[in-house]
């Protein structure tokens, strides 16, 4: 089929009634691949020109021939038109993820590399047919070049990251399919569907297709099970730690939904409609009691799209609140989570709502810059960043984001820069409700995976920053202060993390900078203009110093070494001494020991040093001692094993140690005996 033409004339209501439309129409169209199949006279898609180049490249690097087998044809087919799928979606921004669209590309990816195994490739591949696949669709795609190297790296990463499971996880299903055949079943049951999913990454369809050539079925609705335990799980953890706090509580049908009135009123008057305490709906609180409380209409913001909750405090007419987190629950309540400081609250009561406004200002300083910060991300990286999770909290941001290597000292300058820049160009700030197709056309970034409904909130930051967003924000940027970056780095496969500060937080740790910078450079006796090559010319003489004391300590250390040979004791005519230096390091002992065997040829030596509850022992021979029969190792260990220690090294020079400081002196008695015993 070529050519569609299709001639509507009736509607049908599913129930087999045919009603005849008013307005008749034809629809017709012509697919542009299946036309090239035509124009080339060939049989299918894959044997169109541009899609058999990629082919080719994949048979050139694989070593498998096209039409050579079935088997072949479709791991051909399967490589081909996958790596063209990723090539184009890393190119439009989608990374690999374990969810939405990003799970797809991985999924791909995976599949492909696997394929690339059933034709005997055991390394990465994938990555190198992205050349010709750029190649093929440049012309119209110009972007494909453009990004081609970044392109490129994600694929080889996901490669290499799958690789390192892949032959560990292809074992086992080996087994768990060895041990299915040998009970003569054709079902691939469910539970291990999911540990090769859980444990080893690999997608349920790479399972239901390696299942499929082995001539089984899985069991996937077993898999779906397991999958939902896990999810249940995973959100009773959640509620076990507090996350959820009181999401999922409802309060009846016929309590309305909270409605905010925070964006522009710090203070409003509004209705108690719930209390809760003790996991119970109460019609009072009195004082000191811990609990949630419920208005009708607040200006407290409930922490939703990384933005914290507000605090602040509730009075009413017999009692105060004090607010120190709000939630929303799935009902739209907003749950004010506090304790009564003062008197009883009631349901019913009308009461004066008040954020600390302060607070809320810290908050928005850092919400408005969360957002020039992914603003600036997108131009100094690229359009493929995208958010993946947020903090904002009083002056302070965390932001995740998509980006598949680290970013550059230089980079992450530059974001600073472009961040400060737009702070410092003061750009209004304006905030508008729009149907979702408006603001998308007006080019409001949205957040992939996020639900938005038919009506939106658009945050517009001059020309520099457009979002859907429902928090609270300045009225200009000028007015969120100085923007730094603390940290930046990985937090998951693709994704990367920036910390910073904003306003007053900032402005404290430049002021501790700046204290610490004075004192310096007071310590130093110089102005901190002046403070870097002061310190510098400080560092130098420090070396200096160092330098000199250790060739002070050096000429002491080999003229105590001096005095140790004019007292050496003679056994058997070589020179036989001991001594105990303590707090000497290694490198100290074995520069005096080095000194001993090179000035005397004919000297056996053993030197101690007591740091602490560790002894360290060396032990040197001179080359006549070596002759005779004398061994530094053997030495040394035999020492050691009295002080309750081991030690060994050569026949020159050894080295060892010991714990038991009581033993010293008997063990250094012995080293004569030794030599004595190995002369006879």
């Amino acid at each position: 089929e070529v050519w569609n033409v299709v001639f509507s004339q009736f509607d049908n209501d599913g129930e087999g009634h045919y009603t005849e439309l008013k307005q008749k129409n034809i629809d017709t169209g012509m697919g542009l691949e299946r036309l090239a199949c035509v124009s080339q006279n060939v049989a299918s898609l894959f044997d169109v020109d541009t899609v058999m180049n990629i082919t080719n490249k994949v048979s050139e690097i694989t070593g498998a021939k096209y039409e050579q087998s079935d088997k072949i044809d479709v791991s051909l087919r399967v490589i081909t038109d996958h790596i063209r799928s990723a090539t184009f979606m890393i190119c439009d921004g989608v990374l690999p993820s374990n969810e939405g669209r990003g799970y797809v590309l991985r999924r791909l990816l995976r599949r492909a590399a696997r394929h690339g195994k059933l034709l005997g490739v055991d390394h990465p591949f994938l990555y190198e047919v992205c050349d010709t696949v750029v190649h093929e669709n440049e012309g119209h795609y110009p972007e494909l070049r453009e990004r081609q190297a970044y392109i490129t790296k994600v694929i080889r990463t996901e490669e290499e990251n799958f690789a390192k499971t892949l032959d560990a996880g292809m074992k086992i299903y080996d087994d768990m399919l060895s041990a299915h055949k040998a009970q003569g079943e054709t079902v691939f049951s469910g539970a291990d569907a999911f540990k090769l999913y859980d444990t080893y990454g690999f997608p349920i369809d790479l399972t239901v297709e390696m299942a499929e050539e082995a001539g089984m079925t899985v069991d996937q609705e077993g898999f779906k099970a397991l999958m939902e335990e896990q999810k249940v799980r995973a959100r009773k953890a959640r509620e076990a730690l507090g996350d959820l706090g009181w999401a999922g509580i409802e309060f009846g049908k016929d309590m309305p939904a909270t409605e905010f009135v925070g964006y522009d009123r710090s203070s409003e008057q509004g209705r108690v409609l719930a209390l809760v305490a003790d996991g119970e709906l109460r019609d009072e609180l009195a004082q000191g009691v811990e609990g949630i409380l419920v208005l009708d209409q607040t200006p407290f913001y409930a922490e939703m799209g990384g933005q914290v909750g507000d605090h602040g405090t509730i009075q009413g007419p017999n009692g105060t609140f004090q607010v120190t987190d709000v939630q929303k629950n799935k009902g739209g309540k907003f749950m004010h989570s506090g304790k009564v400081v003062s008197g009883t609250l009631s349901v019913g009561e009308t009461v004066t709502a008040s954020i600390d406004v302060e607070r809320r200002k810290a908050i928005m300083r850092a919400h408005s810059a969360t957002h020039l910060l992914d603003a600036a991300l997108k131009k100094v990286l690229g359009d493929h960043v995208h958010q993946a999770g947020s903090l904002v909290e009083p002056d302070r941001l965390r932001f995740d984001f998509t980006h598949f290597e680290a970013i550059t000292p230089e980079q992450l300058a530059q974001i600073d820069k472009l961040v400060n820049d737009a702070i410092l160009e003061g750009y209004p700030v304006a905030t508008e409700v729009l149907p979702i197709e408006e603001a998308k056309k007006k080019g409001a970034v949205a957040m992939f995976g996020e639900k938005y409904g038919d009506i939106v909130r658009v945050v517009e930051m001059g020309d520099f920053s457009m979002e859907f967003c429902g928090g609270t924000h300045l009225d200009n940027t000028a007015k969120a202060g100085p923007f730094r970056i603390k940290s930046e780095g990985s937090v998951a496969s693709g994704v990367r993390r920036i910390e910073a500060t904003v306003g007053r937080l900032s402005l404290d740790t430049m002021n501790r900078n700046q204290e610490l910078l004075f004192h310096a450079a007071q310590v130093l006796k110089t102005t901190p203009g002046e403070l870097a090559a002061k310190a510098e010319q400080q560092a130098a003489e420090m070396k200096e110093l160092r330098h000199e004391l250790e060739k002070f300590k050096s000429e002491a250390s080999l003229g105590e070494a001096r005095q140790f040979l004019t007292a050496a004791k003679n056994v058997g005519g070589l020179k036989v001494l001991t001594a105990i230096r303590n707090g000497m390091d290694a490198n100290a002992l074995r520069q005096m020991g080095d000194f001993l065997r090179d000035k005397a040829p004919d000297v056996v030596a053993v030197l101690a040093s007591a740091n602490g509850e560790k002894i360290t022992f060396l032990a040197v021979c001179g080359p006549e001692a070596v002759k005779r029969g004398i061994k530094a190792g053997d030495l040394v260990k035999s020492v050691c094993a009295i002080c309750g220690g081991k030690g060994g090294g050569k026949p020159d020079s050894a080295m060892g140690g010991g714990s038991d400081l009581l033993k010293l002196d008997d063990a250094l008695a012995t080293v004569d005996d030794f030599v004595a015993e190995k002369l006879k």
